[in-house]
This record gives C-alpha cells, sequence and structure tokens, in this order.
C-alpha cells in the first residue's frame, strides 16, 4: 500500500513543501521548504532573499517559475540534492513531522499531483515522484 499525500490539510500533508514548517538552513530561517527551494533557483542574487521573505509558499513557487528571471546555469544538476537539503532539515527540525514521517514505516510515499511529472506521481501515475523518493531516503536517514 502506498501512501499518497498533496494538500497541506490532509492526513500527511506535512509532506507538501507548501507545509508550514520552518526551519533554518545555511544560517537563515525559511519559512516552508517551498521558499527555500525556489529561492536557491537565484541562489547569491537578490531574488534568493525576496523569495525568503514572502509571506506564503504559493507566491515563492510563482516567483520561482518567473522564466524572465535570471535561473542559475547548474539547475538541474542541483535540485534534487537542494530539495533533499531541504526536507532533511524540515523533518530533523521539526519534531512533530519527523514522528508522522517516521510512523510511515516502509510504506511508498507519493505525492499525488496531476501536473506534475518530476516531482509527483503526474496525472496518470507515471511521473518520477522525485519528493516522495526523497522523503523516503529521508526517512531512512531518521
Amino acid at each position: 500500500m502506498a501512501i499518497y499525500f498533496y494538500k497541506i490539510n490532509d492526513k500527511y500533508g506535512c509532506f507538501s513543501n507548501f507545509a508550514h514548517y520552518g526551519f533554518e538552513l545555511d544560517g537563515k530561517w525559511w519559512m516552508t521548504s517551498e521558499h527555500y527551494f525556489q529561492a536557491q533557483k537565484f541562489c547569491g542574487t537578490e531574488y534568493e532573499e525576496i523569495i525568503r521573505l514572502l509571506d506564503n509558499p504559493m507566491k515563492a513557487a510563482e516567483m520561482g517559475r518567473n522564466r524572465e528571471l535570471p535561473l542559475r546555469a547548474d539547475w538541474e544538476q542541483v535540485k534534487d540534492d537542494i530539495m533533499r537539503k531541504a526536507v532533511l532539515a524540515k523533518f530533523t527540525q521539526n519534531k512533530e513531522i519527523k514522528n508522522v514521517l517516521l510512523s510511515t514505516g516502509k510504506e511508498t510515499i507519493v505525492e499525488n499531483t496531476s501536473n506534475d511529472y518530476y516531482w509527483g506521481c503526474g496525472k496518470d501515475g507515471s511521473g518520477k515522484n522525485m519528493l516522495g523518493i526523497i522523503l523516503m531516503e529521508v526517512r531512512e536517514k531518521l
């Protein structure tokens, strides 16, 4: 059996990058893992700090997806490791959700999103589910 998550108010909503579980990483406070992930697309630029300070993760996602902004050249090579770093920080610094993640045992974790075939399972289930894979990797480490 697999555990599916997407909406932050669902049983496993804390697995979402939009869930409000802040953490410290790289010497700064991040409201959500979505803020950290999107900001790293512009590491070392003014946009990194602008995204960090946005008041909700949807705004961070929208700004991070804006291709008029200067995306770092190595993004495709580093994005998985940046997500791993953010997810690990989130779950090591928030005990209550660490326990939720550990409570899943050996179950497969799947981000159930119809429009994302990289981080989620996609509409037809054929997606890579990288966020689910990273959550399972973090669960192993913990």
